[in-house]
C-alpha cells in the first residue's frame, strides 16, 4: 500500500505529488489525457516563462519534473475509487492502493448537446450509476458513452437491470470491456424525449423506449468520484475544509476540482498547500501508529 495516491497530472496533482515526495512520502499520480491545458496554444500569463508555452509543453515539464524524482506516474485512466482500510483506485489495468487520496483531475468540461437534455436532467438523466442504479431496478437504461468510464457505469447497472442500450453519440467504441449481450447504438443521438421523466430516445430517426440515461461521457472527472464516495458538493465543485481535505478521512482535493480562481497559478498553490497538509496528517498517523507498538 502506497503513503498516496494522485488522480490527475496538472498543476495541482504533480505539484504536490513533488512535495510530498521530496517528504519522504511514497506517492504515484496516475491519469489519462492532460485535461483542459491540452487545448490552451499559448500561456503567457504564468510565473518563469518569458516567452509563451502550450498548455500540453507546460503539463509535460511537470511531469519530467516528477519522474526526475523518482515519482512513478502512469497513464492510465481511473474508472473507479473507493475506501476500505485506505483507498483503492481501480483503473483500466490494475487497482492501486493508498493510505491518501488526492482528487486533482481538474473540472469536467464536457457538455452534451442534445435536445432535451438539460430540460430532462435530473428526471431520469443521471450521471451516477452507484448512486441512482438501485431506482431503476428491472428498467430500460441507456449508457451514453465509448470509453472505458461507460463500460465501468454499464457494469454497476446491470445489478440492477438487464435491458441497458449503450449509445456511443456518434463516436468509435473504445473499449473491449462491453458484454456481447449488449445492444449498441453507434449513430448520434438527435433527441432526448420526455416531458416530467425521461421516456425515450431518437437516434438516426429511430426511437428507443428507455426509462432512465446514464451519462458517461469521456473519462471520469474528480466530481464523478466524489459523487460516487459521498464527497460534500457545492455546486459543481469539491468542497474541501483549510485543510483541502474533504469531508472523508484521507480523501483531499485540490485545483479547478474544488472551484475558484480558475487559473494555473491557482492550482499550483492548492497542490502545494494540500500536499503539506496530507505530509501532516500521514506523518501523524505514523507516530500514533509506532506509540501503540511500543
Amino acid at each position: 500500500m502506497r503513503d498516496v495516491i494522485v488522480i490527475g497530472k496538472g498543476p495541482a496533482g504533480i505539484t504536490a505529488a513533488v512535495y510530498m515526495k521530496r517528504a519522504g512520502l511514497d506517492v504515484m499520480v496516475v491519469g489519462k489525457g492532460y485535461g483542459a491545458l491540452e487545448k490552451s496554444e499559448k500561456i503567457e500569463n504564468y510565473y518563469g516563462f518569458e516567452n509563451p508555452i502550450s498548455g500540453t509543453e507546460l503539463i509535460e515539464k511537470g511531469i519530467n519534473q516528477a519522474k526526475n524524482l523518482g515519482i512513478e506516474v502512469l497513464a492510465d485512466e481511473v474508472i473507479g475509487i473507493s475506501q476500505n482500510d485506505g483507498f483503492a483506485v481501480k483503473a483500466t489495468t490494475e487497482t492501486y492502493k493508498s493510505k491518501a487520496l488526492l482528487l486533482a483531475t481538474g473540472k469536467t468540461r464536457t457538455t452534451v448537446n442534445i435536445k432535451g437534455f438539460e430540460k430532462l436532467k435530473g428526471k431520469g438523466i443521471s450521471f451516477c450509476a452507484v448512486c441512482d442504479g438501485f431506482f431503476y431496478r428491472d428498467k430500460k437504461l441507456a449508457v451514453i458513452g465509448n470509453g472505458e468510464y461507460a463500460a465501468e457505469e454499464l457494469s454497476e447497472l446491470l445489478r440492477h437491470t438487464k435491458d441497458i442500450t449503450l449509445f456511443t453519440n456518434g463516436l468509435p467504441l473504445k473499449t473491449r470491456n462491453i458484454p456481447s449481450n449488449i445492444t449498441i447504438v453507434y449513430e448520434p443521438v438527435s433527441e432526448i424525449l420526455g416531458e416530467d421523466s425521461v421516456t425515450g430516445i431518437i437516434s438516426d430517426g429511430k426511437q428507443y423506449d428507455i426509462d432512465g440515461i446514464f451519462v458517461a461521457i469521456g473519462t471520469a472527472s474528480a466530481i464523478d468520484f466524489a459523487i460516487k464516495m459521498g464527497v460534500i458538493l457545492d455546486g459543481t465543485d469539491i468542497k474541501v475544509d483549510n485543510n483541502y481535505m474533504t469531508n472523508i478521512e484521507g480523501l483531499y482535493a485540490a485545483g479547478d476540482a474544488i472551484g475558484g480562481f480558475l487559473q494555473i497559478s491557482k492550482a499550483v498553490s492548492d497542490g502545494a498547500h494540500a500536499s503539506k497538509s496530507i505530509i501532516k496528517n500521514l506523518k501523524h498517523n505514523e507516530s500514533k501508529e509506532l506509540i501503540k507498538e511500543e
